[in-house]
């Protein structure tokens, strides 16, 4: 695997690639990962080759890897896998194509990014219809690659395909492991910082970014706080947007109903924090897949959201537990205001969203599916690229 992105960064390609190591190892399928070093240590395996890299321009939470120092390791290793994983389309996926023509091994992708709707807000002074058809030129071309490209869900896919990508498209989310779901303790998370017990909570969690739409969340959470005064909205995580969030929220009168709690451990503050909340609040525009949906419902916190591409695959069907409405300022702060108002609705749709990820979203089902995708690709004797109907993922149904 070669992914631009990974721990420390926090974030849902960082997730996903983690949860699939861990799965992929458990079924007998151990994995090496390429990926850069950051200024911030983390506790690598074995398995793990970490490449001299540098802050990224107009977004210093990321890194830029070494060309040539990125390529060496790749080619260090080679001979120790039959193929090359690509989780990110910059320089990990330059040299992933590269060295899969080098080695004579398959390629693969999975599509992280909705650059579409990405670019603009870190390019804003180049017109939108060119950040378009350059995302979309450069999709159909990074796609059209590798020899099979993963898409995190349905709405996803189908755009790669109107943009003209022609490598087969599989579906195929992270899922999540739910014994990680299983602690936390809320009043606890409430007790250290000072939030009262029965004071009303909502919560957003992810990469504190322009594109996660947050800006919308203020909005509407000023409209929910005209009807119910003591509410309070956290939002954890951290990001390039979160001084000019700071900003907004003091613009808006609302310093002392919003927190910033910036990143919590996963496996332990990260969990009081979702079970601290009344509900969880959501609206982004760009999510492939939308793994902290999953997560919210996975402890049993009710969810408000939007439901666009990856999350509309989370959410579009009826028992996930969640109050699905339009990006509507209105619409989004009465549902939020009906479910604070409701004890009983709130532990129903928890209890239904929980129940929803342990039928649907397992990652050991999604790790299997992958495993089959790997073993398809490897097949002795295939001259050309599967076909979709070849690979043991059913493109035709999603999880559930």
């Amino acid at each position: 695997m070669i992914s631009d992105v990974y721990f420390p960064r926090i974030n849902g390609v960082s997730t996903s690639i983690q949860i699939f190591r861990r799965e992929l190892e458990r079924l007998g399928c151990p994995t090496l990962l390429v990926a850069p070093k950051f200024e911030q240590s983390w506790d690598d395996d074995e398995r793990t080759t970490r490449v001299g890299s540098r802050p990224v321009p107009l977004d210093p939470e990321d890194r830029l890897m070494f060309p040539r120092e990125l390529l060496t390791a790749c080619r260090n290793l080679a001979g120790q896998f039959d193929v090359i994983h690509i989780h990110t389309p910059f320089l990990a996926h330059w040299v992933g194509v590269k060295l899969a023509k080098e080695l004579g091994v398959r390629s693969i992708e999975t599509y992280n990014t909705y650059f579409e709707e990405y670019l603009h807000h870190y390019a804003p002074f180049v017109p939108r219809w060119a950040l378009r058809a350059f995302a979309r030129r450069l999709s159909r071309a990074q796609c059209g690659s590798v020899d099979a490209v993963i898409s995190p869900s349905m709405p996803m896919a189908d755009l790669l395909r109107g943009y003209g990508a022609r490598s087969p498209i599989e579906v195929l989310a992270t899922g999540l492991d739910l014994e990680q779901f299983e602690g936390g303790d809320g009043r606890r998370f409430r007790a250290m910082h000072g939030i009262s017990e029965d004071r009303p909570v909502l919560l957003h969690v992810g990469r504190v970014a322009f594109e996660k739409n947050i800006g919308f969340i203020l909005d509407a959470f000023s409209d929910v706080r005209a009807q119910v005064p003591d509410a309070l909205l956290v939002i954890a995580g951290e990001g390039p947007a979160l001084q000019a969030l700071r900003k907004r929220a003091i613009a808006s009168g609302l310093e002392d109903s919003v927190m910033f709690v910036g990143y919590l451990d996963r496996e332990s503050t990260l969990l009081d924090c979702y079970r601290s909340a009344n509900a969880f609040v959501f609206a982004s525009n760009t999510e492939t897949q939308g793994l902290v949906l999953l997560e919210a419902m996975a402890v049993g916190t009710p969810v408000v959201s939007t439901a666009v591409l990856g999350t509309k695959d989370v959410l579009e069907r009826g028992d996930a537990g969640a109050i699905v409405v339009p990006e509507n300022r209105e619409r989004f702060a009465q549902a939020t205001v009906q479910l604070l108002g409701d004890r009983d609705l709130q532990r129903r749709l928890g209890k239904q969203g929980r129940r929803y990820v342990e039928q649907h979203w397992s990652s050991d089902v999604m790790a299997r599916r992958l495993l089959e995708l790997y073993e398809s690709l490897t097949s002795t004797g295939m001259e050309h690229p599967p076909a979709r109907s070849e690979i043991g993922v059913d493109r035709r149904t999603l999880p559930g």
